[in-house]
């Protein structure tokens, strides 16, 4: 039998989604297949609008052999398996001759827990915690999500949260679920046979293509325990998220009351001796921590570090004596004693971390309003880990709209652990970049617009010339605005005096769930829409009621900021440019992805308008600018205004004549 050419699946794949192939998508698949054939590695950037899913997933199927993608987002893992997936296999099936079987896969907190509904969270006496179950009144919103869960539990087949819809509260879903390290196990647990997770890992086991998120990915590679199944072809989409969840996963913490609950957990399990040391320990904790300040501490304080090795020694014998007793008193004591032992051990581990101390961590307190003071540790940089874990022994394909950062890909590829492209190192991964492009003709689509006249903003205080900029802006776009703010203040400051200067609604982050915001936002012409980081990234309109983006600042990471200042500083003590590895970086991939939120179809026109000179004055600026959009550039502010009413003006024609 002939085997069928990757450019007639593609073709098939792309008729069956009902999309346009694309000279992009056809050469990104070729790449992706090559690399797969080669066993190398590929960066490939592909413009939105390029059908990325399917230049990836197309190959991946042809291949044969098991792929795992990795995305970042929940709204991308749904529509590969809710939608692209199912689709393609249809396409493909008459030419493969195959049906390749898909699944998806996830942290076992995602999944709901059968023990857990049935038996109730082990009890803590000491909060005077209760069964929710019988304790929630059927009015109240808990007890109604719990008389929800418990319905849904006897008709779901996934017992995924996310096929849950309605939602229901974190603090809901936290009595019917369990993190890995609490689970009994399928062999102890008495609804082991029907268990959710077990059942995802099994149907993973099988599939030929599995669908994870990036977190999952990390403790895979992190824990050294493997989660996913073997594989010989790794596929990351919105890869440039990728180091900063390998990060979050990495990241370590104690806190008083994280500590007080792990003596809780235990007291009821060991001896009074083991009980007593680490109540002693704990105490300690939480008096220090009340004197906590927030930032960086470039060494442990002595009395921090007594304390972290009272804790870590404490915990090390409530883990020994956790293991010798039983008592068979304690009302569902293998459940309890596991939700003990995952406790302890994780104040175990954080204490033992950042005592030992290793120059390859950043230590440092942070102290929320609402949380109160915590002690953090995380990785001074993941790329020797991403470099050892990642690359070794598959195939590897990265991909994101925004790789390609100042013009070229070596600061992502720096990032992942990867030599410059082209440069042959001893056991370095070997890899090429490639960027395929937009369908999008940047150039006559979008403008660049740089309000160079303004003050360079300072680190506080108001900008009235930069609120009287943005109020213009918006009247002369008639609404159609997209505001992204460096800070919650920033927009939380200009919603509030755009409301009281303009004639039009505007949206703020916080005010209710984004998708709600975002939705409004898509319906109404007039409205805006303001907030910070999760709309940088995650906003997809197209169509005329996104015409203005308006980033306020240049969105450099917080100088305070304990990690990113760490980064910088050891970039600049091994002689490289600390500023434009880290800060700059950190801002090329912010406006990057800020930027691509205008264009999001062929047909789309409007303008992304930076109201900070230092885009236009400063030397790292050519850098910033080069990773966004290839837009017509700018700083003439009445070309701009004039642009935005022309662009305004055409949007009301088409609707009045719809």
């Amino acid at each position: 039998m002939t085997k069928p050419s990757l450019n007639d699946l593609l073709h098939a794949a792309v008729a069956a989604v009902g999309g346009t192939e694309r000279p992009g998508q056809v050469a990104m698949a070729e790449a992706v297949a090559e690399a797969v054939h080669d066993q190398s590695h590929l960066l490939v950037q592909a413009g939105t609008g390029t059908g990325k899913s399917l230049g990836y997933l197309v190959p991946a199927l042809a291949h044969g052999d098991r792929v795992v993608v990795a995305t970042a987002t929940l709204a991308l893992q749904r529509q590969l398996v809710e939608r692209d997936l199912p689709r393609t296999v249809d396409a493909l099936h008459p030419q493969l001759r195959r049906r390749p079987d898909f699944a998806m896969l996830k942290g076992r907190s995602n999944y709901l827990c059968l023990h857990r509904l049935h038996e109730g969270v082990p009890q803590e006496e000491e909060e005077g915690l209760f069964d929710p179950f019988e304790a929630a009144t059927p009015t109240s919103k808990l007890g109604k999500d719990l008389l929800r869960l418990r319905d849904w539990a006897d008709e779901t087949e996934t017992g995924d949260r996310d096929d849950l819809t309605p939602g229901v509260s974190d603090r809901a879903w936290g009595q019917v679920s369990v993190a890995s390290r609490e689970c009994l196990g399928a062999s102890k647990c008495a609804y082991g046979a029907g268990c959710f997770a077990e059942a995802a890992r099994e149907r993973a086991k099988t599939a030929d293509v599995v669908i994870t998120n990036h977190a999952l990915l990390a403790i895979d590679a992190i824990e050294g325990a493997p989660v996913l199944p073997e594989h010989d072809v790794l596929i990351i989409d919105e890869a440039h998220e990728l180091v900063s969840r390998v990060t979050g996963v990495a990241t370590g913490e104690l806190t008083p009351g994280q500590v007080n609950r792990a003596v809780r957990r235990a007291a009821k399990l060991v001896n009074e001796k083991a009980a007593d040391q680490l109540q002693t320990a704990a105490e300690t904790f939480e008096r220090l921590m009340e004197l906590a300040l927030p930032g960086r501490l470039e060494e442990v304080p002595e009395d921090l570090g007594y304390c972290l090795m009272a804790l870590r020694d404490a915990a090390r014998t409530v883990i020994s004596a956790l293991g010798a007793t039983r008592d068979k008193n304690v009302q569902d004591e293998d459940a309890v004693r596991k939700q003990a032992l995952a406790s302890v051990e994780n104040v175990h581990a954080v204490a033992e971390r950042i005592a030992n101390g290793s120059e390859y961590d950043v230590v440092w307190y942070e102290r929320h309003d609402r949380f109160g003071a915590s002690l953090r540790v995380a990785p001074l940089s993941v790329s020797g880990l991403l470099r050892e874990k990642l690359f070794a022994d598959r195939s590897v394909v990265l991909t994101s709209a925004t790789l390609k950062l100042g013009g070229d890909f070596n600061g992502v590829g720096a990032s992942l652990g990867l030599s410059p492209e082209g440069v042959r190192e001893d056991d370095a991964p070997v890899w090429k970049g490639l960027d395929v492009g937009s369908p999008f003709d940047y150039g006559k689509q979008g403008i660049l617009y740089v309000a160079k006249h303004l003050a360079q903003p300072g680190r506080e205080g108001s900008r009235d010339d930069m609120l009287d900029e943005l109020a213009e802006l918006i009247e002369a776009a008639g609404g159609r605005t997209l505001g992204l703010f460096s800070s919650m203040r920033g927009a939380q400051a200009a919603a509030e005096a755009m409301r009281g200067r303009l004639d039009m609604p505007v949206l703020l982050q916080g005010e209710e769930t984004l998708g709600e915001l975002i939705r409004t936002f898509a319906a109404d012409a007039r409205t805006c829409l303001f907030g910070t980081l999760s709309l940088w990234q995650g906003v997809d309109v197209p169509g005329p009621n996104c015409q203005l983006v308006v980033m306020d600042r240049v969105p450099f990471p917080r100088p305070d900021d304990p990690l990113m200042s760490a980064r910088q500083k050891a970039v600049e003590e091994a002689g490289g440019n600390g500023f434009m590895a880290v800060a700059a970086t950190h801002a090329a991939l912010l406006m990057a992805q800020g930027a691509g939120r205008l264009v999001r179809a062929t047909g789309d026109r409007g303008v992304v308008a930076v109201l900070d000179p230092r885009l236009e004055r400063a030397r790292y600026g050519s850098f910033l600018r080069k990773s966004m959009p290839d837009f017509w550039y700018t700083t003439d502010r009445n070309q701009v205004r004039r642009s935005l009413a022309a662009i305004d003006a055409a949007a009301r024609e088409a609707e009045s004549g719809a």
